[in-house]
């Protein structure tokens, strides 16, 4: 079902050097994307969570406001010594850090998009991915938080100027996640403390129903924790790392998945079948399932129910991490980072493989909002060569692909999945237009097939020393050496003809 009459479109942002710009998502008209929003410079650039708003960061302590329906700017904020900023979910509100040099000094502020005023100050010594954002939102912006030394701080989030309305106190919490949707709870992570296991306790955010917590686990040999809420706020996930690995398999430590109920119906470890790290899990988008990627390689895929019933084993192979797509028909699995690059695609209502492929160096990936279209991309600074933009149909198949000398940012803009039609419908119609498109032009498809040739597979490396021991070996049996002789090679060659010459000479004399 679709909330809207006109289907919205896909769009594509993509930074480079210079600026970014805005690009028409597929499917493209003439084989290329079309330009919607020329190159505007910047230092950095992000949607808000919903994609109604952009902030763009400017070398002179400026932040612009844009609005994604006309990617016009609407705001303007100048901020001096601006380290980070960051939009709330639906772009209500720009939360800037700067530098500080004094407590007394208020160095993160809350201000209004709409009418550019700031309506919250407060102190942060450092910026830490567990402290950043000071305040968080849950997805419809009805609950902020903030963590504070032995407690969590909860605001109006419509109106600051109440201030702090209550305190969640949990001694010792060292990070927090809010749940999205809708932001009825929130988990918070308790580190080891002489002798105390590390645990993750929620609580409801209401302030009466905060006495206890709803759902507990406790673990030993905790380092760090990844919390992901699914949609709903019904279930959370909790990825338990280990700096070191008692077993002593793994050098990079040992991590185990845990997953918590609100309800307190499940507290426990996820059954994985498969020893080994876990390296990927996501919530599909209707929080009813998750895909998890553990185990040593080669890792073992499985998709569980909310009940930790395994539903889908998708095989083993390279792969260390998951993407499911929007619309939950489509999952993709891929081994990125240090490995090859390798993709399967399967159809999940279907239970089948719909393909495989490769994109090698990809450092981001993620699906289109409409679920039909699958972007990898390789940026800078992560990799200095090779920087580009790969998009792949549902199945695999590759659509798009351009390189750049330098690209630093590649990301759809961000669209509810609700407003798009069933996902069998939207392919249907994509599929009949790539048939519409490649009668008329079968010279031009031929063109740039040609134009973008496959890659030649690398010949396999051999050391110098094998290479002149292959010439030598050759020359010994009477075989024409395949490879030049280097000089070494061909010096001892020549001395050794001048050997077999000289005793040549010497037994005829004799």
């Amino acid at each position: 079902m679709t909330t809207g009459n006109a289907i919205p479109s896909l769009d594509i942002l993509v930074r480079e050097p210079d600026g970014f710009s805005i690009w028409s998502g597929p499917p493209f008209g003439n084989g290329q994307p079309s330009i919607k929003l020329e190159r505007v410079a910047c230092t950095n650039v992000k949607f808000s969570e919903d994609g109604s708003r952009l902030m763009v960061m400017k070398s002179d302590s400026i932040i612009g406001i844009y609005d994604c329906s006309s990617f016009k700017e609407i705001k303007s904020f100048q901020v001096p010594n601006v380290a980070a900023a960051i939009l709330s979910p639906c772009g209500t509100y720009l939360q800037t850090f700067q530098k500080s040099s004094t407590p007394q000094e208020k160095n993160v502020v809350l201000w209004k998009t709409e009418i550019g005023d700031a309506v919250y100050h407060l102190f942060q010594k450092c910026m830490t991915k567990a402290t950043w954002p000071s305040i968080r939102f849950s997805s419809d912006e009805a609950v902020g938080c903030r963590l504070a030394t032995n407690e969590i701080q909860f605001f109006d989030a419509r109106d600051f100027s109440k201030g702090i309305i209550h305190r969640l106190r949990v001694p010792g919490v060292a990070a927090f996640e809010i749940s999205k949707a809708p932001g009825s709870h929130v988990a918070a992570f308790v580190p080891e403390s002489k002798g105390t296991p590390a645990g993750v306790h929620i609580y409801a955010c209401e302030k009466d129903l905060q006495s206890q917590p709803v759902a507990r686990r406790s673990f030993f040999r905790c380092s760090t924790v990844q919390l992901s809420w699914n949609h709903g706020s019904t279930g959370l996930l909790v990825v338990v790392q280990s700096d070191v690995d008692k077993t002593n398999q793994s050098y990079y430590g040992e991590s185990k998945l845990n997953y918590l109920t609100t309800d307190g119906t499940h507290e426990d470890l996820v059954p994985l079948r498969k020893e080994g790290p876990v390296h990927d899990v996501q919530w599909s988008h209707s929080g009813l399932e998750f895909a998890v990627v553990y185990g040593f390689m080669p890792a073992c895929a499985t998709v569980f129910d909310k009940k930790c019933k395994p539903l889908l084993e998708l095989g083993t192979g390279p792969y260390n991490t998951v993407r499911w797509n929007p619309k939950g028909k489509f999952l993709c699995l891929a081994g990125f980072g240090n490995l090859p690059g390798d993709m399967a695609f399967w159809d999940y209502v279907g239970k089948k493989q719909l393909g495989t492929t490769r994109a090698e160096w990809s450092v981001t990936s993620e699906w289109s909002p409409d679920g039909c279209y699958f972007l990898t991309a390789t940026t800078a600074p992560r990799l200095q060569v090779d920087n580009g933009i790969k998009i792949f149909h549902h199945n695999g198949s590759l659509y798009f692909k351009k390189m750049f000398d330098k690209l630093f940012q590649a990301e759809w803009k961000p669209v509810s999945p609700d407003r798009f039609g069933e996902i069998t419908e939207l392919i249907k119609s994509i599929d009949s237009l790539k048939v519409e498109e490649t009668k008329p032009r079968g010279s031009s498809s031929r063109l740039n097939a040609s134009n973008n040739p496959p890659a030649a597979k690398p010949a396999a490396y051999r050391p110098p020393h094998a290479k002149t021991a292959a010439a030598i070996q050759a020359e010994l049996f009477g075989e024409s050496p395949t490879q030049e002789m280097s000089k070494n090679a061909l010096k001892n060659k020549k001395k050794r003809e001048k050997q077999r010459e000289k005793k040549a000479a010497e037994g005829a004399s004799g």
